[in-house]
């Protein structure tokens, strides 16, 4: 009963934060197939993720910044942005700006909810752990997903492309190696470091998703329809 539980926090924060961004997507809801078939996927990412980290963790030094930004946030970022680039990015249903944020999101939820999973399942844990799970890994995979979405969609619908895409996976890794730093390099501390940096980046994302849902062209269609109306 307490296992079932537990599971139930660890599922819960990603799949109520895929609802949140599925319901933000105004103008064009996309698939719901799709986005289910991308939170998938990034549960399934999780077995090879984990092969090449041990990989890495066996070879590679052990120093605080190889572990954050290529061990982890490399290895995880890299993984979301392959599946994103080449199942979505020239997907006939990927025709807005905010798209690639909702399925990156969905992708980095998949991904973010299963290691919670096996995190209940093999580390013992309280409700209160999970609770603080939810707060931080899985909020900090879903906003890694939306900045890495955001740029996806100017690389998608810009003449400059090749820059966007690289900074759509360069952002995300920069951030997510800099908050696994943090929890590395001050294990005594880290909350009062962490917690400014989660709502940084959290009001630069919604910023962002405000952004994408400007640049809409479906906007400029339902806006002659109630003129019309």
């Amino acid at each position: 009963m307490l296992l079932f539980s537990l599971l139930s926090v660890a599922i819960a924060p990603g799949l109520s934060l895929l609802t949140y961004l599925y319901l933000r997507d105004k103008y064009d809801a996309e698939p719901v197939h799709i986005v289910v078939k991308m939170f998938v996927m990034g549960i399934i990412i999780l077995i090879p993720i984990m092969v090449i980290q041990r990989g890495l963790q066996l070879w590679a030094a052990d120093l605080p910044w190889i572990v954050s930004y290529i061990e982890s946030a490399g290895v995880e970022e890299f993984f979301k942005w392959f599946i994103l680039y080449h199942f979505i990015f020239n997907h006939v249903e990927f025709d807005e700006p905010y798209d690639g944020i909702l399925y990156a999101a969905a992708i980095s939820l998949g991904f973010a909810t299963m290691e919670n999973i096996l995190y209940a399942i093999f580390t013992p844990v309280s409700f209160s752990m999970m609770f603080t799970r939810a707060l931080l890994p899985v909020a900090g995979h879903a906003i890694f997903g939306i900045l890495m979405g955001y740029y996806l969609g100017k690389a998608k619908f810009s003449k400059r492309r090749k820059y966007y895409l690289f900074i759509s996976i360069s952002v995300p890794v920069l951030l997510h190696g800099t908050y696994d730093l943090i929890l590395l390099s001050l294990p005594a501390t880290w909350i009062w470091y962490l917690l400014p940096f989660m709502i940084f980046i959290w009001i630069w994302g919604l910023r962002k998703m405000e952004r994408a849902h400007a640049r809409s062209p479906f906007k400029l269609y339902i806006k002659e329809d109630e003129v019309n109306y």
